[in-house]
């Protein structure tokens, strides 16, 4: 046996030994055309250090596909998340990212669409009843109307980028139920707003299973750092007042980032 077949069949082995023992391997991410899209849960609002050319889109250093990037050197990276974007304005203004030499997608989008912000803003101003009925029809809109625009989002995103990975990132639940806040929304008004994250979980893991792209939720990352949790990864109401339940740079670095790191 010659030198270099030596080597080469050691190499081999060892190899096979690594994958055998679960030894983690080289990223392969050195190869990736990676485009950041979505929402303010995307572009790290509540983050804090936005970059300057994102001017309102709030797009930061500290949200998980800056991290995801610094941490795996793709061959590429569009970062185009904005916040405020729904399912419509991503396909409008975002897929100009995408191309058949893209591989790898991520993607927030949905909350908006359903009312995200004015769901909260009602539950802090109003009544608990006037809250939760805010709340349901948010989780009708969801069963409704959401389930047909995320397809067409879908859609555009398979037909800009036939060869890409898409992950689809979900939302935390706000709330610790039982936990340690004494003021603020009721129990109930709590609840319901959990029940109404655990809805749209349901219906974008759904949708993005039928599109055949990969749906990581994150909940599990955040549970135990909800508000109320003595630990939160999230902003309750906070000035700026954007910032307002939206996760810091930790929810970002520890909740978000695992979620899209396990799917990529």
């Amino acid at each position: 046996m010659s030198v270099r077949t030596f080597r080469a069949s050691v190499f081999t082995l060892a190899i096979a030994a690594a994958a055998a023992l679960g030894v983690a391997q080289p990223a392969s991410a050195a190869g990736e055309n990676y485009v950041a899209l979505g929402d303010s849960y995307s572009s790290g609002v509540g983050a804090g250090s936005y970059t300057s050319e994102s001017g309102d889109c709030k797009r930061s250093t500290k949200a998980y596909p800056y991290l995801w990037r610094n941490a795996n050197s793709p061959s590429s990276f569009s970062f185009v998340a904005c916040s405020g974007a729904t399912t419509s304005s991503v396909s409008s203004g975002q897929l100009g990212a995408l191309s058949s030499s893209t591989t790898l997608v991520s993607l927030t989008a949905g909350g908006n669409d359903v009312g995200f912000a004015d769901v909260m803003q009602t539950c802090v101003l109003q009544s608990e009843a006037t809250c939760v009925s805010r709340v349901n029809t948010a989780v009708s809109q969801m069963r409704n109307t959401l389930p047909g625009r995320l397809d067409s989002l879908y859609a555009g995103i398979s037909s800009r980028a036939p060869q890409a990975h898409v992950v689809v990132l979900g939302y935390p639940r706000f709330y610790k139920l039982s936990g340690t806040c004494i003021a603020g929304l009721t129990e109930t008004e709590r609840g319901a707003i959990n029940n109404a994250s655990d809805v749209l979980n349901g219906v974008l893991a759904k949708r993005a299973a039928d599109a055949g792209f990969t749906f990581s939720g994150v909940a599990d990352e955040f549970t135990g750092h909800e508000l109320c949790s003595g630990d939160a990864w999230i902003h309750s109401i906070t000035i700026p007042i954007d910032n307002s339940y939206h996760p810091k740079a930790v929810g970002q670095s520890s909740g978000y980032l695992p979620a899209f790191r396990s799917a990529a």
